[in-house]
């Protein structure tokens, strides 16, 4: 993939107290001709929280709210909301994203979902639905809701370390026919965890899927899969080797070294835009032609 030469994109802001530390991983959803963002971002406080930003070419940012549009709400997630991502489904978005609530000093994590309509979000008035942990009190993150149904179900990828997981819901509320999709490889750039990156993307031949994978030298590389659309359960392809690896020092130095990691990717035209977090501290994007991605699931 070709990174932005402007790279990174996002960058803490000092004097922002709630985005003065790291500002990364971010949701991404095209609408009304803008690429529209929400990261996340920590603080003085050590606290995630989500902003809110656009751009009109999916390189240069045009709008940057001084405020945060997304903020822990609920003891589950008083110590941060964490890695959103968004689906379109109708007239809605649908969020999932990490709830995070430290308990005697362990990190205790929960899937979350909430929604909120795409009028209000286009106008920014941010009247987000009801907030729900679909599994409560399993430690889970890494989820994201496909962007229709699949069989009259609505579908959910998650993560249940190691592996990366599927759920299927008739309402978005109660989750059933939890199953295993891919696992770590034995040997490989993905061999120590796996989990979604952004929203699947509907293709005539599958769901094509990014993913992030972790080696057991704590390198984070993000790759394709390609899923059957009638069973997304059904792996059609994976990536031997990474579409994107940490190469660029805003990639290799910071918060968390040698991190590429991405919740959220669009189509604009005929081009695929990967937004992702490097090492944990800033965000960048990445792009390349939306066949040529296609292609690499054929080699």
């Amino acid at each position: 993939m070709e990174r932005f030469a402007g790279n990174p994109i996002l960058k803490p802001i000092e004097a922002h107290a709630w985005e003065s530390r790291e500002v990364f991983n971010a949701a991404a959803v095209y609408l009304e001709g803008k690429v529209h963002l929400l990261y996340r971002a920590i603080g003085n406080d050590g606290i995630s929280r989500l902003g809110y930003a656009n751009s009109k070419d999916g390189f240069t940012i045009d709008e940057r709210l001084p405020q945060p549009v997304f903020e822990p709400a609920f003891e589950s997630e008083k110590d941060g909301v964490e890695d959103p991502r968004l689906s379109l489904i109708d007239k809605k978005l649908v969020m999932t994203y990490t709830a995070l609530c430290e308990f005697k000093h362990l990190q205790s994590y929960q899937v979350a979902l909430t929604d909120i309509s795409v009028e209000d979000f286009i106008q920014k008035r941010w009247n987000w639905g009801t907030r729900r942990l679909p599994f409560s009190g399993i430690r889970n993150k890494n989820a994201v809701v496909f962007p229709e149904k699949i069989g009259g179900r609505y579908v959910m990828f998650h993560r249940i370390e190691p592996d990366l997981c599927v759920a299927y819901s008739e309402d978005l509320e109660k989750w059933c026919d939890v199953m295993c999709v891919m696992k770590p490889r034995v040997v490989g750039w993905d061999n120590w965890k796996i989990g979604v990156a952004g929203t699947p993307i509907k293709t005539s031949e599958g769901w094509l899927v990014v993913y992030h994978g972790v080696s057991v030298e704590k390198m984070y590389s993000l790759g394709l899969a390609l899923l059957d659309l009638e069973h997304p359960e059904r792996v059609l392809y994976r990536s031997k080797t990474p579409i994107l690896v940490p190469v660029a020092d805003y990639e290799r130095f910071g918060k968390v070294p040698n991190v590429v990691f991405s919740c959220g990717n669009v189509v604009i035209g005929d081009r695929f835009f990967l937004y992702y977090g490097g090492a944990d501290s800033v965000l960048c994007v990445a792009s390349i032609n939306f066949n040529e991605l296609l292609a690499l699931v054929h080699k």
